[in-house]
């Protein structure tokens, strides 16, 4: 179940985001689907908790004002300019985040997702990358940067900061951005494919693509919770309602008065339909998120699977019941910091691009 960002979302994975993936408008083939969980299959896990002020080795130049003496206003330019894009279409606010995650899943945040030759086989793409957006808002904003400070600040410092305003303009926390990352200069579309979370796959096989990454099971249930943001086409997920595992009923792990209201809203083999994800507001950051996940109001494998391991569904049942969503958003400040260490360029590697679709 979908983010990051794919994404989502997003997200999140792949689409959010694959959690990042998956995070918010997530997109996933229907072929590519597996079939869902079921609930009480438990992988005995202990939720590893977020390890303060530690930075991974070789990732010490990242910093919180790095721009401070070469370009001090980067950060308010981006601001300033996200309130504006933000006021013109909210819904890019759930795929701005979806992008950051997608980029630092893939190749790390190195701003590789906004490149493109034209060869078509970036990773931008790839299938799984078909439905992000927000390209040429990263450029919009690279501009205003780059009139001020050229060839100072990286397009992945951009997309990371932008992320970070687009959480804080969905309601949710505005936490300091470590800066200081660089551009790389590789975009392959087939890594998509390997180093997403799977949107559709077992908790196993998303903790093990979030330990690839260096993030932990409490990372992983936390970023998941962006997928309170955004949206999905039905056709994502219909198999879900209408031919679940090809037998041709509704998934029984679905809420079944939730699995009705999806039907009525999409009709078997609707290409076009989008509905929201959850209960909630899709604009909107919120641990409410969670609670759809325990009352299994939720269409993504990736979500679903968050009830099959004892650490995640601590998480999940803590959060679903609780008074306020300071907790998760103090949690999901921390984690998309830990999420943007994710094998950052600094120093002397990388380079500064001018424009983000361009290689140098």
């Amino acid at each position: 179940m979908a983010s990051v960002l794919q994404f989502t979302v997003l997200f999140l994975h792949s689409t959010a985001l694959s959690v990042l993936g998956t995070l918010v408008v997530s997109e996933i083939p229907q072929e590519r689907a597996m079939p869902r969980l079921q609930l009480g299959e438990y992988t005995p896990a202990k939720l590893e908790p977020t390890k303060q002020g530690e930075e991974p080795i070789g990732q010490q130049e990242l910093k919180v004002n790095f721009y401070a003496t070469t370009c001090p206003n980067a950060e308010n330019l981006v601001a300033q300019e996200m309130k504006l894009v933000q006021a013109e279409d909210p819904s890019l606010m759930p795929s701005l985040i979806r992008l950051h995650f997608h980029d630092c899943f893939v190749r790390g945040c190195d701003g590789s997702v906004l490149l493109d030759s034209g060869s078509g086989t970036e990773e931008k793409d790839a299938t799984i990358s078909r439905s992000l957006r927000g390209f040429s808002t990263i450029e919009r904003l690279k501009k205003v940067v780059e009139n001020e400070c050229p060839k100072v600040v990286s397009c992945a410092d951009i997309l990371a900061m932008a992320a970070r305003e687009a959480v804080f303009l969905s309601q949710g926390p505005r936490y300091n951005v470590e800066t200081g990352r660089r551009d790389g200069s590789i975009s392959i579309e087939n890594e998509t494919y390997t180093n997403l979370p799977p949107v559709n796959g077992s908790i196993t096989a998303i903790k093990r693509v979030y330990a690839k990454k260096n993030l932990t099971t409490k990372d992983l249930v936390v970023l998941s919770g962006a997928h309170s943001l955004g949206v999905s086409h039905c056709a994502s997920f219909s198999y879900l309602l209408y031919n679940y595992n090809g037998t041709g009923s509704t998934d029984p792990t679905l809420n079944s008065m939730y699995a009705e209201k999806l039907k009525q809203q999409c009709s078997p083999n609707d290409d076009n339909t989008i509905v929201q994800m959850g209960s909630g507001n899709p604009l909107t950051l919120s641990s409410g998120y969670f609670k759809s996940v325990e009352d299994k109001q939720v269409v993504f494998n990736s979500d679903e699977a968050l009830l099959h391991n004892k650490a995640t569904r601590a998480y999940v049942d803590e959060q679903a019941s609780a008074t306020s969503s300071q907790k998760f958003f103090d949690d999901f400040s921390r984690s998309m910091i830990n999420m943007g260490r994710v094998q950052v360029l600094t120093g002397n590697k990388g380079v500064i691009r001018s424009v983000c679709t361009d290689y140098y």
